[in-house]
């Protein structure tokens, strides 16, 4: 008996996934609980496991494919495993109709035609024939009306790359004009016929990853949920210079690195309690404001792949020692792709250093639902006036983008005031 093994939602709202690499070919025994594909998600990169015993009877999708919610990955036969297992397994295996079992086999639907016995309709190609499995590179065949297939001729262009609008996916006419003025204000704008002796512009498509793909599709919901305010300030914050390079000195040696991270967001996490409505969730449709007793903050890291926001919990709870270690693994795990979903889950602020790059000031964008982050930019020397006299400080410049919905300015104020003072006396928050 065989069992399709589709790819399942292994994360909050997945929608689809990249395979990586397949660690399973055909006719190879595998094993309940065993990793057949690793696929990447639009949060992690991680391996996707067998849920039967079996022999692989099929697989579905190339490395670099993408892969929807629901798409059948693998097929497996289940029939040579020990008889009261197999038993079992086909309790669990609901009967398929027939339709169901085409549309498994990944076959698209251009018509219809009804199973007697079954209740069921299987599609049909335009032929009136069962669909056959298509060849590599091969097109495949569209409906389209005989207007649209005639002008398409005359156009020369190819009836079947033509995406159609019309009942069952058929190409009509309007079909083919727009593709070909779509087609037509391309060739001109790369090639232009106007002036032959300009040097050819050159393009290069390249397919969004899905962590791209998740960062757009976040950044646009964040702007479009949330009434954006930015706050911008700096601190002078020579005492934290010094204490950071005693501890630095100190730990060195023991393979620990302290950045200022960890200082921030010490600061952060005491400010947060003192004013809760930053460390909240706004539900607009309940008509209520969820405040959240945990302080778990997210911090942005920059890897080549993109930009993503792994968790630090209880950072409350956590000494300055231990947030730099956290922070060194997280990164670590960031930049290897090795962050998994529980890493990247329950954030309730956020924190992003563009200093680091070489920034100043930023207009960081909420992390949604959250209702603020804090962005930091690059430490400097610059001349300050100390006691009446004019001395070298170091200047820490810091923006902070909140939701202004239910958060006011006031209540920034305030707030800011108390993180860059902690910040600017740093043994006072070693203390609390």
């Amino acid at each position: 008996m065989r069992f399709m093994f589709k790819f399942p939602d292994i994360g909050e709202g997945l929608e689809e996934g990249k395979i990586i690499e397949w660690y399973v070919d055909k006719g190879q025994n595998i094993s309940s609980g065993e990793p057949v594909v690793k696929m990447e998600t639009d949060k992690v990169v991680t391996d996707i496991p067998s849920p039967k015993s079996g022999i692989v009877a099929a697989r579905f999708g190339a490395v670099g494919e993408t892969v929807h919610v629901g798409n059948v990955l693998i097929e497996i036969d289940i029939a040579s495993i020990s008889g009261n297992e197999a038993q079992a397994e086909a309790r669990k295996e609901p009967k398929k109709t027939a339709s169901e079992t085409v549309a498994e086999k990944g076959f698209g639907v251009v018509g219809t035609i009804e199973v007697a016995g079954d209740g069921a309709y299987l599609p049909v190609s335009e032929e009136g024939t069962l669909p056959q499995e298509e060849k590599p590179g091969s097109l495949r065949k569209v409906l389209s009306t005989p207007v649209a297939r005639a002008m398409a001729k005359e156009l020369g262009l190819e009836i079947n790359s033509i995406p159609g609008t019309g009942p069952a996916g058929r190409v009509t006419k309007k079909d083919v004009s727009s593709f070909h003025a779509k087609r037509a204000y391309l060739d001109e704008t790369v090639s232009p016929t106007s002036a032959p002796e300009s040097p050819q512009i050159s393009i290069e498509k390249v397919p969004l990853s899905q962590i791209r793909k998740t960062i757009a599709k976040n950044m646009l919901r964040a702007k479009q949920n949330a009434a954006h305010m930015t706050v911008m300030d700096e601190v002078e914050v020579s005492e934290l210079v010094k204490l950071r390079t005693m501890l630095k000195g100190k730990y060195q040696d023991k393979g620990i690195s302290i950045s200022y991270l960890p200082f921030v967001i010490k600061a952060l996490t005491l400010a947060l309690k003192e004013y809760p409505v930053l460390n909240a969730e706004l539900d607009l449709e309940g008509g209520n404001i969820i405040y959240k007793h945990y302080y778990n903050l997210g911090i942005a890291v920059d890897t080549p792949e993109g930009l993503v926001v792994p968790v630090i919990r209880n950072a409350d709870r956590k000494s300055i020692i231990e947030l730099a270690q956290e922070l060194a693994s997280i990164s670590e795990k960031a930049k290897q792709r090795k962050l998994n979903l529980e890493d990247l889950r329950d954030g309730t602020f956020s924190i992003t250093s563009y200093g680091s790059i070489g920034g100043y000031y930023a207009v960081p964008v909420i992390n949604y639902p959250q209702v603020a982050i804090f962005g930091i930019g690059k430490l400097t020397e610059k001349p300050v006036v100390k006691d009446g006299q004019i001395v070298v400080g170091h200047m820490l410049p810091i923006s902070m983008s909140v939701d202004h919905r239910i958060v006011d300015g006031g209540e920034v104020a305030r707030f800011l005031n108390t993180v860059l003072g902690y910040l600017q006396n740093p043994v006072s928050m070693l203390v609390q």
